[in-house]
């Protein structure tokens, strides 16, 4: 995991020429890609529209066997990689798969894996083992005090207002839920666009709004960032690399792995960061939490919230 500092030290290098390109949405291969196609012959930019296109069949690949896909000689891929810039095939080949990663869809994610010749026991137990590597790779790269930093943050915030769409919308409501348990003024909004939007809108440079998305991001929750940034609010997001939007837009980052092996991304390492963050921010007033974490358990006793079994041992 790792988090980027505030807007005006970011540790990202000044963008280029190929960055600019990619912020606006593009990956450094298709940038490439754009920038030499008035000098690529026309059967060259066919050659790269197909491995554009079809990432997830040719990023493994080595320059034979990729010519060997498609029925040209290895001189040729040589050429054509060159003629976008590349010195060598594994600086190619290494933007390829970061396009593969953040363009990949979950009917590529489970094409790639169904050419894995493995059993269904092997599958589901492979399913387990991305998901210990992935916390593994949290656990060997959480800086702490980069948590706490973030979670003072949240403790001068007036309103936070954490954005998950889809499936994120599971992480938005875990953080945003701990959050006020807490004590914290959070909310991580559901429904349309206009609703997000409305919240993002109300947001002031005291408070905060948290984006969480992956890969190449969804719309609201990268426009929510947006807007936000434009309005001077402070951002942090959750994301997979660098690469990504919510990276590239947001004031702090926290990167932590979603590899899976099913249709959707693995939460498990997400999960475990939203973990540590509640603890850092439970405990930077710890006082005050400890006495609303006291009236809330008297109140839960009083309204009789947990199922307790009959002592006659009837239901």
């Amino acid at each position: 995991m790792e988090i980027k500092s505030a807007r005006s030290s970011r540790t990202l290098p000044a963008l280029t020429s190929s960055s600019r390109k990619a912020a606006s949405g593009h990956t450094a291969l298709e940038a490439r890609f754009a920038r030499s196609q008035a000098h690529l012959s026309t059967s060259r930019k066919h050659l790269l529209r197909l491995i554009l296109e079809n990432p997830e069949d040719t990023f493994f690949l080595s320059s034979r066997e990729l010519a060997k896909r498609y029925r040209v000689d290895a001189a040729t891929i040589v050429r054509t990689i060159q003629a976008l810039g590349y010195g060598k095939f594994g600086e190619f080949v290494a933007d390829l798969r970061a396009h593969f990663i953040t363009r990949i869809t979950p009917y590529a994610l489970l094409k790639a894996a169904s050419r894995q010749k493995r059993s269904l026991h092997d599958r589901i137990q492979n399913s387990l083992d991305v998901d210990l590597r992935n916390l593994q790779s949290l656990r060997s790269t959480l800086n702490a005090e980069r948590i706490i930093v973030l979670s003072r943050l949240v403790k001068r915030a007036r309103r936070i207002v954490v954005v998950g769409i889809d499936l994120a919308a599971s992480l938005s409501w875990h953080l945003s839920y701990g959050l006020m348990s807490l004590g914290f003024a959070a909310e991580g909004p559901v429904g349309g666009t206009g609703n997000i939007q409305k919240r993002v809108r109300a947001l002031t440079s005291k408070d905060l709004l948290i984006a969480i998305s992956y890969k190449q991001g969804l719309r609201e929750t990268v426009e929510a960032a947006l807007r936000a940034q434009k309005q001077g609010v402070p951002t942090f997001g959750i994301t997979d690399s660098e690469d990504t939007p919510i990276a590239r837009i947001c004031d702090y980052v926290a990167i932590t792995p979603v590899n899976s092996v099913s249709f959707a991304n693995s939460y498990v390492a997400p999960m475990a960061l939203l973990g540590t963050i509640l603890v850092a921010c439970a405990h930077t007033r710890t006082a005050r939490t400890l006495a609303l974490l006291r009236r809330s358990e008297e109140e839960d006793r009083a309204d009789h919230r947990w199922y307790w079994a009959p002592t006659n041992g009837k239901n």
